[in-house]
């Protein structure tokens, strides 16, 4: 009678392989963590793993495969993960989170109104970005939001330049009022012209 594996050994065995991924993200062995960061994408088990992996990881590709593994997965504990990068001093590991969290807009969506209200002006610029890929009626809601009561001027030009590209009509009062209050700054008032006009053309 040939042997069967019971229910409960094919069971275990994933969740083994999980566990022996996870303890190889702390390998000396720069092969052996990327392999086991780019096996662990979509296991929501190892978020906590892979957060403290890309905390510590000074190797390019391991922390990309990490970051990749994180966009897998996708939930949010991932997106939790991803977040404190839009605050380095690290121009790459801005970038890297900015495109990360793109991929993922359903996932930030919960994070923005925080991150569009944050004490950090460069904080608040990047989460402009963000909005770039959302939903055009979910991004006018949010950065009318935030031209409404921001008083840098560079965020609201990182808010108006998205606005330029997705925003809807709806945009309108918020740019309008946004111009205004800068009246004194030329390259803000350009911007919302040029939004407000390329917002038209689209809709016509």
């Amino acid at each position: 009678m040939p042997f069967i594996k019971s229910k409960l050994t094919q069971e275990a065995a994933p969740q083994a392989s999980g566990a022996s991924q996870i303890a190889a993200l702390s390998s000396p062995d720069v092969d052996t963590r990327w392999r086991a960061a780019r096996a662990l994408g979509g296991n929501q088990e190892a978020v906590a793993a892979l957060a403290t992996a890309l905390a510590g990881e000074r190797v390019p590709r391991v922390r990309q495969a990490i970051i990749t593994a994180l966009v897998r997965t996708g939930d949010d504990a991932s997106v939790a993960a991803l977040l404190p990068y839009l605050r380095s001093q690290d121009a790459g590991q801005r970038s890297a989170a900015i495109e990360a969290l793109q991929e993922l807009p359903e996932g930030i969506l919960p994070f923005m109104t925080s991150l569009l209200s944050d004490s950090d002006s460069d904080v608040r610029l990047l989460a402009a970005e963000l909005v770039r890929n959302f939903p055009a009626v979910h991004a006018t809601r949010l950065l009318c939001g935030l031209l409404e009561q921001e008083q840098h001027a560079n965020v609201c030009a990182a808010a108006v330049d998205v606005l330029a590209e997705i925003g809807t009509p709806e945009a309108f009062p918020a740019l309008h009022a946004c111009a205004e209050r800068f009246a004194g700054t030329p390259f803000l008032s350009f911007a919302v012209s040029i939004a407000i006009a390329r917002i038209s053309d689209a809709k016509g």
